[in-house]
């Protein structure tokens, strides 16, 4: 006999969930299946509600980049940036309450975003260059490469704080993360060379 219709969905929404890692509830609409299910699948114990609108599966495995990952799924072109992209890359110990996410310039706040989202404005080069893609629970997550992070934090020195970008400069070079032509190429498109190169010569 062919499963009940109710049983049928429940399955499709596990296997989506499996699928995108971070499963959101509109993703259901175009499979013709009614958020209920999700409500259902939640009280029995197949899916965890880690946001307004996001589920995991129960047996997935949610990582410290979750938000990251919650982001991304949330506003795909968006890039982690500052703070969120050093602790990302190890840079910092920080752990900022907010994502830190690049849009360009003439783009609007996120609407919807279930992550508390400190957005950036971005443009030109500065907002394509050195982004890195990477898998976080099955979700590509754009992330600025660890170079373009730090010419990112003293550019943005007066939000990030100076102290902050410093460090990461440091880290960054004793961790072995970049080498000194990248770093000096982000901070030409950055536009923070002269501002950074002091730092710089004490370290190489």
């Amino acid at each position: 006999m062919p499963k009940p219709e109710k049983a049928s969905q429940l399955e499709q929404v596990r296997a989506l969930a499996e699928e995108f890692g971070v499963l959101r509830s509109r993703d259901l609409a175009s499979k013709g299946i009614p958020r209920a299910v999700l409500r259902r699948l939640c009280n029995q114990g197949g899916l965890v509600r880690t946001g307004r609108g996001l589920y995991v599966s129960a047996i997935g495995n949610i990582t410290e980049n979750h938000s990251l990952a919650a982001v991304a799924r949330q506003v795909p072109k968006g890039v982690i940036c500052l703070l969120s992209a050093l602790r990302f890359h190890g840079l910092t110990t920080q752990l900022p309450p907010d994502v830190w996410l690049a849009i360009p310039s003439q783009a609007r706040r996120p609407k919807g975003a279930v992550a508390s989202i400190r957005p950036v404005h971005f443009s030109g080069k500065a907002l394509t260059a050195g982004v890195e893609e990477h898998v976080v629970e099955k979700v590509a997550v754009r992330v600025y490469c660890p170079a373009k992070t730090v010419a990112d934090c003293f550019k943005f020195r007066n939000k990030v704080g100076l102290d902050v970008a410093i460090e990461a400069l440091r880290d960054c070079w004793q961790q072995r993360k970049a080498k000194a032509e990248e770093l000096r190429r982000y901070a030409r498109i950055c536009r923070v060379e002269n501002v950074m190169r002091p730092y710089m010569e004490s370290l190489i």
